[in-house]
């Protein structure tokens, strides 16, 4: 089973910072696309940011300039590094993956989910 697992959450003031980190683990065969999504309450889940495994990126506008994706292909994971953190920022945030992966009955592509890690910015 391929797991994903995020950290780095947490509360943080305005204009301060977080990193979040996603750990991959399984039967991971190859990893076409990472990135980071969230979602705050009352709303749906929305792109944040995304890294190709030839380290092509995309951001969405809101956080350009202020969020900066990286990921280790060797390692396959990936991190966000989130600053000048605004209140409109707080959200849960959830890592995907992209992969294709192989288990005793099936090779298959799908995108993978991290259970989330909660980013709350507030003074």
């Amino acid at each position: 089973q391929v797991q994903l697992v995020e950290s780095g959450g947490g509360l943080v003031q305005p204009g301060g910072s977080l990193r979040l980190s996603c750990a991959t683990s399984g039967s991971i065969l190859s990893v076409k696309t990472m990135g980071w999504y969230r979602q705050a309450p009352g709303k749906e889940r929305e792109l944040v940011s995304i890294v190709t495994s030839r380290s092509t990126t995309l951001y969405a506008e809101s956080v350009k300039g202020r969020f900066t994706i990286s990921r280790d292909n060797a390692k396959n994971t990936v991190h966000l590094q989130m600053n000048s953190l605004k209140p409109e920022d707080t959200a849960v945030y959830y890592c995907n993956a992209r992969a294709v992966a192989g288990s005793p009955t099936e090779i298959s592509e799908r995108d993978y989910w991290g259970q989330g890690t909660q980013v709350t910015v507030s003074s």
